[in-house]
């Protein structure tokens, strides 16, 4: 290859360069043959099994759907209505994630540093899961509503339920991870408890951590769904399934345009985790 063809910080074949500035071209044309199959397929069971549109509507009639203006004709666009519901739903699971997540290294911390706690605790942080969320979800609600709490917190509270036992069980895993040599290593340094934990124990656990993470971020979103959906809520993605849900019958289409923003919502918080490991995670080349 000719020195006016090389780019910097390449060596003398520029593969490392090429294959960088590909990457994103090839991930859209991975995500753009996805939706292309998706499609295909759709269409395909539609046509195949002969489903009238009533039960499964033609992907365009959805995604055509979020042009259709609400309240008769004479309110706002149905994607105006969809965006104001999808971002409460996102402030809602950005919460709940966040104090899930808080807990959740709270618990690994304090597992981490007393075995005693942890046989104590840790089966009663797994027996947590074991309860419905859907049996949760309107005590919550409910009791939140009784003491005067945003309508918001609740589902939060919700959101947080979800997201903090992954957390908890990833963050405690990639604490204990740590190598026994770098570890003997270190005290032969003399290095104290603090350092440990800070300059090995830490940035061992970053991946384990993350790796909870990304499960936590689409956890958090049901979460905040499920605590829209009692009789009460006046916002959210939950409450457009509800009500979509009941004309279903007359305009599937609805209920279907939901359950893709939902989607989306969870996506969207899934890639922003994985653009901030990506950020924070050393990773060795």
């Amino acid at each position: 290859m000719s020195k006016e063809l090389l780019l910097p910080g390449t060596d003398s074949t520029g593969v490392r360069v090429s294959r960088r500035w590909l990457a994103p071209g090839r991930r859209l044309l991975r995500w753009f043959g996805v939706a292309v199959a998706v499609f295909v397929l759709w269409e395909a069971a539609k046509a195949l099994f002969a489903i009238p549109d009533y039960k499964l509507p033609h992907l365009a009639t959805i995604i055509g759907e979020f042009g259709v203006r609400t309240q008769g004709g004479n309110g706002p666009l149905w994607i105006v209505l969809m965006l104001r519901n999808a971002w409460a739903t996102f402030v809602e699971a950005v919460t709940g994630f966040a104090l899930g997540g808080l807990l959740g290294c709270g618990f690994a911390l304090v597992f981490a540093a007393s075995p005693l706690l942890e046989r104590g605790l840790l089966p009663f942080v797994v027996g947590s899961q074991l309860v419905p969320i859907l049996a949760i979800a309107p005590m919550v609600v409910i009791g939140m509503g009784r003491i005067g709490a945003p309508d918001w917190l609740s589902k939060a509270i919700i959101a947080a339920y979800l997201t903090f036992f992954p957390v908890t069980i990833g963050m405690l895993r990639g604490l204990r991870s740590v190598s026994p040599d770098a570890l003997s290593l270190m005290r032969s340094y003399a290095a104290s408890g603090r350092q440990i934990f800070w300059k090995l124990r830490l940035p061992a656990s970053l991946p384990h951590l993350f790796t909870a993470l990304k499960i936590s971020a689409t956890a958090s979103v049901i979460g905040a769904i499920v605590g829209e959906l009692p009789v009460g809520s006046s916002r959210g993605i939950g409450v457009v399934i509800i009500n979509a849900a009941q004309y279903y019958n007359s305009r599937p289409q609805n209920l279907w345009a939901a359950v893709m923003v939902a989607s989306l919502i969870g996506l969207f918080f899934y890639g922003v985790v994985v653009l901030a490991e990506r950020l924070i995670v050393i990773r060795e080349v």
